[in-house]
């Protein structure tokens, strides 16, 4: 599959079947945010892998979306390692750890997984469940997981703005 085709046929999975994720695809999504372009090349960004009963189950009283993925993926970064503009101070540690999350959401469509990017979390709540994430910024949720038995894109995936709306030409 060519890249224009990956990124138009992924879609965010809300239905995982229970199958486990097997180690070595598990792997290959890490090494893709291991791989993922940051800024100075400072690399902030930090993955988290929820897959014990005992972190899923923590995770779940964290957030709603959790999905029934059989792997969350906490994405995070920390900010005094990242990258900070001279002009205005702006951290870049989101951004990076943004960068990583979407190169393990390829990786994983490209593999056969599905992924979601779930923001709607209690960060601090989060902090308090796994203090190894102390001192860093959680940015996002990824539930990672083969789709289940009649999984498909949400309604409104297909719908667009068009390049006009989107892209200017200066």
């Amino acid at each position: 599959m060519n890249f224009q085709e990956l990124s138009q046929q992924r879609y965010s999975l809300r239905k995982f079947s229970a199958q486990a994720v097997e180690p070595e695809k598990l792997n290959l999504v890490l090494q893709a945010a291991q791989s993922a372009p940051t800024a100075h090349n400072l690399q902030p960004q930090r993955v988290f892998v929820l897959q014990s009963e005992q972190a899923l189950q923590k995770v779940n009283e964290c957030t709603p979306c959790h999905f029934g993925a059989p792997v969350v993926l906490v994405v995070a970064y920390d900010a005094a390692e990242a990258w900070k503009r001279e002009e205005d101070g702006k951290n870049h540690g989101e951004i990076d750890a943004a960068l990583a999350a979407m190169q393990m959401m390829l990786q994983a469509a490209e593999l056969g997984l599905g992924t979601t990017y779930v923001g709607m979390f209690d960060a601090q709540k989060l902090l308090a469940a796994f203090p190894e994430m102390q001192g860093l910024t959680p940015i996002a949720l990824l539930p990672l997981g083969y789709p289940a038995e009649g999984a498909h894109p949400a309604r409104l995936h297909a719908q667009r703005k068009s390049l006009s709306e989107t892209v200017q030409y200066l």
